[in-house]
């Protein structure tokens, strides 16, 4: 389609059929016919997630140990699992903790939710959806992303510790990431939370049983996270590891370590 002009391309596609950022990251070789395709071929793109790390260093860059809170973007407001999030928002940001979620509805909303009426620092990283995911309403800073591994550097750079909620394939996919950095050595001092006993039980049986019961993982790796039903619980455990983490941060730049 060279003939085609740059808005009658996007006349042609919807805003929810257009490809992401990340699908033409992936996806570049069959879009080198549209008007614009000088700007999106793969060098071209390196600058716009260069300045994608940039502003996302820049708009976070004062935020020390905040915690990064996980969960299903289709829970809704009237659940205990929304209830829990909100109240484990507002203790945090008692704390002085700021809380970092991906910015969305459902478990997101209300962990900024209970920060934000708490008066903490509620932190919102949106991401570019094929289906728009707008930000909600509870706020104080938002950062929208189009590259999902930009997005995730910021969920572990500008935090101590994770609070993942009942989930999807996104919440897993962030557990899990945080899980492999904390058994390479890549981060360390960092807790992760599972909030929901038997939601997570059968992740937990299985890991323990199949996972590590063959070898892929050692017996170490399951006290790699805590499983609680209780916010106060979630938090004071986030809480003592800041402690722990900031103690070590000491020894290390003090050569005790």
């Amino acid at each position: 389609m060279p003939e085609d002009s740059f808005s009658e391309y996007y006349r042609r596609f919807p805003r929810h059929d257009r490809p992401t950022e990340d699908e033409q990251l992936f996806e570049s070789a069959e879009l080198l016919e549209r008007p614009d395709a000088l700007r999106k071929t793969d060098p071209w793109r390196v600058l716009r997630i260069m300045g994608e790390f940039v502003e996302g260093f820049d708009t976070l860059g004062d935020v020390l140990d905040g915690v990064s809170v996980f969960g299903s973007a289709r829970t809704k407001p009237d659940t205990l699992e929304y209830a829990a999030a909100q109240e484990v928002g507002r203790l945090l940001a008692e704390e002085g903790v700021p809380v970092i979620t991906g910015g969305g509805p459902g478990i997101m909303e209300a962990a900024n939710r209970g920060a934000y009426e708490a008066g903490g620092l509620s932190i919102g990283c949106n991401i570019e959806l094929p289906f728009e995911q707008g930000s909600n309403d509870y706020l104080s800073r938002s950062i929208n992303f189009r590259f999902f591994f930009v997005r995730k550097t910021m969920f572990v750079k500008y935090a101590a510790a994770f609070i993942v909620f009942p989930g999807g394939f996104g919440t897993m996919d962030e557990l899990f990431e945080s899980l492999t950095l904390i058994q390479t050595g890549k981060i360390k001092d960092f807790p992760v939370v599972l909030f929901g006993i038997d939601y997570w039980s059968g992740l937990e049986a299985w890991l323990r049983d199949t996972v590590a019961g063959e070898g892929n993982i050692d017996e170490e790796d399951l006290l790699r996270f805590h499983v609680t039903d209780d916010p106060a619980e979630a938090v004071a455990h986030v809480i003592k590891a800041r402690g722990t983490r900031a103690i070590h941060k000491l020894e290390r730049e003090s050569g005790i370590g």
